[in-house]
This record gives structure tokens, sequence and C-alpha cells, in this order.
């Protein structure tokens, strides 16, 4: 008896504590235009765990897989954070931000203007 509820309790710690080595996930990343969207994609890949990243320049949704076990969106969103571009979690430091091409600056109501025409 003492073996079966070891046994239980084994495999419900397991399952409890069993994270997804293929999790998708998506956020919301703020950019504006294709070269936006390489360095947002390239900065999430980049993430240890990350196997895909695909960034919409219209909804601004960074859609991902990531392996749970390696990673975390707060892990993956303060990498695209890094290169520049705010997610809803982590806004990018204003050193960050200023490093971007200039038609990138997507905090600029004008720049923003620029791209949707």
């Amino acid at each position: 008896m003492k073996k079966v509820l070891l046994l239980f309790a084994v495999v419900l710690t397991t399952a409890a504590f069993a994270q997804n080595k293929n999790a998708k996930a998506s956020i919301e990343v703020d950019g504006v235009c294709l070269m936006c969207k390489d360095r947002i994609e390239k900065a999430a890949i980049r993430t240890k765990g990350v196997k895909s990243a695909v960034w919409n320049v219209e909804t601004h949704e960074l859609k991902l897989i990531f392996d749970e076990r390696k990673t975390d969106l707060k892990k993956i969103s303060a990498k695209v954070a890094s290169v520049g571009h705010d997610t809803k979690e982590i806004k990018a430091t204003d050193e960050a931000y200023n490093s971007v091409h200039p038609c990138c600056r997507y905090r600029d109501e004008n720049v923003v203007g620029d791209h949707k025409n």
C-alpha cells in the first residue's frame, strides 16, 4: 500500500510540474515597419528556448512557440525590450529605444503617421 501511495504521489507531482516544450503564446510588441519586424523576431529567436517567432506589422502581435522548461514570456519580453521595442509587460529603456533606426521610432506620432500612408 505504501508503494502505491508513493507511486501515486510521484506521478501527481510530476504532472503538476510538467512544462510544455512546445508552448504557444502571443504578446503585443510595439513597432511600425519591416525593419522592426526583423529586429523583434531576431531578438525573440535569440532567446534560449524560443523555437518560432513571427511578428505581424498590422496587429503588433508576436506569435511564439517556445520551450517552457527553458524560458518564459517575461524573459522573451525582456529580450525584445532590450533591442528597443516595448511590450505590454516591459518598456524598452530610452537608450535601447533611441538605438533603433529613425523610421522605427514608434513612440513618435509623425513616424507612425508616415507608416499609415
